[in-house]
């Protein structure tokens, strides 16, 4: 009966396992579905603007004219080199190298590496240098300072040719070895293993 109804009505039909739909059932299930798509949209749009979870000192915090773009947690090593003091107090040190590390997205994924320079490089070929503008202790013992580096590109556009400031938090690691650093081991290289996240920065 309800499909002799709608079919005197003019409305077509479409046979389904549960009876007759008319166009306008179907209408209202397209509706549904493009609402709940944008929803699912609207939340990936909202997963994909990073917030800040740490708090820094004042002079770590980027320009007002900043806005964090993303979030890249780093795994790898700072390399030191013992070397003679140039300071007129002589002896030996351990004296920074550079850094060497693979960069990840949030989902693990690896994007890119971080080297002497310093730079960070994408595996798209877009690569920053970034320059020391401040630098504060960390808050967990025996972990590498947190900095704010002014960046500039250095390569192809892509997904860090934007970059204009980066932070270095969440530090954990990496710090020059307490002893073990004289004349007999001069040249001797050492790699301490850390892990922090870089913060990256673009004009708003």
């Amino acid at each position: 009966m309800q499909a002799n109804q709608s079919y005197e009505r003019g409305e077509p039909l479409r046979l389904t396992e549960r009876g007759w739909l008319t166009e306008d059932t179907m209408s209202k299930t397209s509706k549904v579905t493009v609402f709940l798509l944008a929803l699912l949209l609207a939340g990936c749009a909202s997963l994909q603007s990073p917030k800040s979870t740490v708090e820094v000192p004042d002079k770590l915090k980027p320009g007002a004219n900043e806005s964090l773009a993303m979030v890249v947690p780093a795994k790898g090593v700072q390399i030191y080199e013992c070397r003679a003091r140039k300071d007129p107090a002589g002896g030996y040190e351990w004296a920074f190298v550079a850094p060497e590390a693979d960069l990840f997205d949030a989902g693990g994924k690896m994007i890119g590496r971080h080297y002497a320079g310093p730079h960070w490089e994408a595996t798209d070929g877009s690569k920053i240098v970034g320059a020391l503008k401040e630098r504060a202790d960390a808050p967990a013992a025996d972990a590498i300072p947190w900095l704010l580096l002014t960046a500039k590109s250095v390569g192809p556009a892509g997904s860090f040719s934007k970059v204009t400031s980066i932070q270095r938090v969440s530090t954990v690691g990496g710090v020059a070895p307490k002893g073990g650093c004289s004349q007999a081991a001069d040249g001797t290289p050492a790699r301490i293993s850390y892990t922090a996240d870089y913060y990256f920065f673009t004009r708003k």
